[in-house]
């Protein structure tokens, strides 16, 4: 490999220049070709202007060409011709039966083999299963924790032939998108890959974890067709012929060792194995072979799949399906089993896969749009209506809506100007009125209602965790129950005349996929959801009406070639600081770094309102940027960073009257005094004005803090750590200021709520006393309104605490406690 910073090590490239111009007008802005045309004209315009050589490519196909000349992450897609093979009718055929469909698909083998030889991967990928425990517990997390790949690699482990080798499991997922609601025709149906061996953090994670590997042909035929038997027969069949086809390249390397290379620069002996399937009902429905409204992992009957009966409900196998075909005919298969044997599964064409076990908890789909938007919300909805009337009812809705509006901003929760009464509806919606719902739908809903929501809601957190406890799992199961015998009411007031929901009912397969699979959050169809917007839609936008998918593929290939490039230079120091900067330093033949660098922070750079964070679970702490920027600088390590403003008074006498807080510096020293004696029996509160230490040290004032603390239930990182930016700040958006509400740790006393009471943050602020930086928070104190949380809700009430004199109750706290 050549060294870092000489020419050849930019191939095909000249320059940093040259590399960067294709990314950023490929990749980063997505810029078309004729905008490229224009660019490349006035590079060429600005070199000749200077006396110098003409632009590297005269036209956007010399840019192309030199792009698809790039090796790294070079996997090329295949188009296969596939056409009905059965009886013709007599007379003229529909048209379905003689058209050929395009199966578009890339090498299955070789697109594991780069996912698992991307060095982004080193330390976020598990080699072998394994079990972890804490406290002599047992946690599930990564696939790999799970007891599905345990007995895979047991199963592989009996064969003296794989003996010894790495288990790699190949997750699928699939899902339709339609990228024009103009014309409703513009129909894609990608299937997506990824090697269960990396983390649930580096899966999620906007990166290689997650390739798109097929894209199914989509039969069309007229109205009158769509219903008969064998065009669905021909749909269901060659929908897994083709999944059939495009994974066969892995089907040798299931029974017989293959080399490869991995993150961390080994190469070693992999066997093969299909595991977890993403997918929502539908195209579960379509996996599976069974009959509508039937579940596809057990044989619970349709019209009441969430049975209390006192035998348990069977599992379905590949075995039970092999098996019942060959003893009872269509009918009954189809009558008393829920199957449909007019087609085979593709599964049955590969070693130890089987399709029913195969299939995840799913929480986008389940959870949180099924389960919850679909069914609750709605059912709130009806079951006010019912109870009071259409038109008290909808003024009902209406004040709801408005309890939904009136939530102040915050982040992570989402504000709804309009409450939740919105056509397009997206997960992260959904997510974000699940926060907010269950309190404003209290006292217009009976108590059932809000308790098997409340049950609902902590089931959804459990699961939703990046690593569950055993325990949990127990407690999942105790939840649901609860949640079966609350939502009853929605039958006893009209609402349902039974709640018999395939997604609702998947809910009972949760503990088992946990055990199984490790944390659903792994295995979400949101991952795969997120994926169509880059492979896609943007894809989609850059192509020509007319055949987009070729033009789709080819850009999909040329994106992964430009990003694994890029991370390639990134990891060998080349792409520090600007352009410029950059290209100056080697103008001047400044010494540059040489060496791989491998930050494990780098996610962490881009700063948001709040986010997953990477790295181990570390205690949460605090920390003031140390440098004046107008742009967030962060800081690593559990932390939380500011931004500091500028056009405040600095000292305590003015600054205090300036933000209409006239105590500041009288608390200040409270706080000071404090700090200085926390052996006192004494607390300052009791302390004399006069004998609390002086205080006239210039202070520096901040609208903003990150704060990152263990947040399981959140989309956090691989530690189960999330970052959050509060703000307080006297000028938002909106004039009126935004103060937001914090959760403090204190001693677990009486007017607390598990050891941390509620804080309103007033102020962020710093200054500096002898050798010592002092960083603090000006915050308003909230108490809760009882000695215990509320039973339908199991949520907290908390108040404003005044003090005996009936002011609001105000302290200065440390930001490291």
């Amino acid at each position: 490999m050549p060294e870092p910073h000489t020419e050849e090590s930019w191939a095909p490239f000249s320059n940093r220049i040259e590399f960067n111009f294709a990314h950023y007008h490929f990749v980063r802005v997505q810029t078309s070709a004729d905008q490229i045309n224009d660019a490349l004209d006035m590079w060429a315009a600005s070199t000749l202007h200077q006396g110098f050589h003409d632009a590297p490519w005269q036209s956007e196909e010399d840019l192309y060409e030199t792009i698809d000349s790039i090796r790294e992450g070079h996997v090329s897609w295949k188009t296969y011709k596939v056409k009905y093979q059965g009886p013709l009718p007599s007379g003229v055929p529909p048209k379905w039966m003689t058209q050929e469909f395009d199966l578009c698909c890339r090498d299955a083998n070789e697109v594991i083999r780069e996912q698992l030889g991307d060095k982004e991967f080193d330390g976020k990928i598990h080699y072998a299963p394994y079990r972890q425990f804490e406290n002599g517990e047992r946690r599930f997390s990564n696939l790999m924790s799970g007891d599905w790949a345990y007995k895979q690699a047991n199963t592989i482990a009996e064969d003296e032939k794989t003996l010894g080798s790495m288990f790699v499991p190949i997750i699928l997922g699939s899902d339709k998108t339609t990228v024009s609601v103009a014309t409703g025709n513009q129909e894609f149906h990608p299937g997506y890959i990824s090697p269960g061996n990396i983390t649930n953090v580096a899966r999620r994670a906007h990166g290689k974890g997650v390739l798109p590997f097929i894209f199914f042909p989509i039969p069309k035929t007229k109205r009158k067709h769509r219903q008969k038997a064998n065009y669905q027969r021909f749909c269901r069949q060659m929908y897994h012929s083709c999944l059939s086809v495009a994974l066969q390249p892995l089907k040798s390397g299931m029974t017989t060792p293959e080399v490869v290379k991995c993150p961390d620069g080994h190469f070693r002996r992999a066997i093969y194995g299909l595991g977890p399937y993403i997918a929502d009902y539908p195209e579960q429905v379509l996996l599976t072979g069974i009959v509508q409204n039937w579940c596809p992992k057990c044989l619970a009957k349709p019209h009441d799949l969430d049975s209390d009966g006192p035998d348990p409900i069977l599992l379905r196998t590949r075995g039970m399906t092999e098996f019942t075909i060959t003893q009872w005919d269509p009918g009954t298969l189809w009558d008393d089993w829920g199957m449909r044997v007019d087609f085979k599964v593709f599964t049955f064409d590969f070693p130890r896969a089987d399709i029913h076990e195969m299939l995840s908890p799913d929480l986008l789909h389940q959870i949180i749009k099924g389960t919850f938007k679909d069914h609750i919300v709605t059912w709130v909805n009806e079951l006010i209506i019912i109870q009071h009337g259409h038109k008290k009812g909808e003024e009902i809705i209406d004040d709801i809506d408005h309890r939904l509006s009136a939530v102040p901003t915050f982040p992570g929760i989402r504000h709804f100007p309009q409450g939740r009464d919105f056509k397009q509806w997206t997960g992260n919606d959904s997510k974000a009125l699940m926060k907010i719902y269950l309190a404003a739908i209290k006292e217009y809903v009976p108590s059932d209602v809000t308790e098997a929501l409340r049950c609902f809601l902590d089931f959804c957190y459990i699961a939703r965790q990046n690593s569950i406890l055993a325990s949990e799992i127990t407690r999942l199961q105790n939840l649901l129950e609860q949640f079966h015998q609350f939502r009853q009411v929605f039958i006893r007031e009209g609402v349902r005349e039974t709640i018999s929901l395939p997604r609702q009912h998947a809910m009972v397969h949760y503990p088992n996929g946990i055990v199984l699979y490790g944390a659903p959050n792994g295995l979400c169809s949101s991952i795969t959801e997120s994926k169509h917007i880059e492979s896609v839609k943007e894809t989609w936008r850059r192509a020509s009406p007319k055949d987009p998918l070729p033009q789709m593929l080819k850009t999909i290939t040329r994106m992964d070639q430009l990003k694994t490039l890029k991370n390639k230079f990134e990891r060998r120091g080349m792409l520090i600081g600007t352009v410029t900067w950059y290209t100056a330093q080697i103008l001047a033949n400044e010494t540059l770094p040489t060496e791989e660098s491998n930050d494990a922070e780098d996610e962490d750079k881009d700063i948001d309102e709040c986010g997953p964070l990477s790295g181990p679970r570390v205690l949460s702490s605090i920390e003031m940027a140390k440098t004046r920027s107008k742009e967030d600088v962060f800081h690593k390590g559990p932390c939380i960073n500011t931004i500091l403003v500028y056009g405040y008074p600095r000292c305590a006498e003015e600054l205090g009257p300036a933000i209409n807080q006239p105590t500041l510096q009288q608390c200040i020293r409270k706080y000071l005094y404090d700090h200085y004696n926390p052996a006192a029996l004494v607390s300052s509160s009791f302390i004399p004005v006069e004998q609390l230490p002086h205080f006239s040290s210039y202070i520096s004032v901040y609208h903003s803090a990150l704060a990152r603390f263990y947040s399981p239930s959140d989309l956090c990182g691989m530690g189960g750590m999330y970052r959050q930016r509060i703000r307080s700040n006297p000028d938002w958006y909106d004039g009126k200021g935004r103060f937001d509400t914090v959760l403090i740790d204190v001693e677990n006393t009486a007017t607390s709520i598990n050891g941390m009471i509620p804080a309103r943050v007033l102020l962020f602020f710093s200054f500096v006393l002898g050798d010592e930086v002092h960083e603090c928070a000006f915050v308003r104190w909230f108490i809760p309104a009882n000695t215990a949380p509320n039973k339908e809700t199991g949520m907290w009430i908390v108040k404003p605490e005044w003090t005996q004199e009936g002011e609001p109750s105000l302290a200065v706290v440390p930001l490291h406690l």
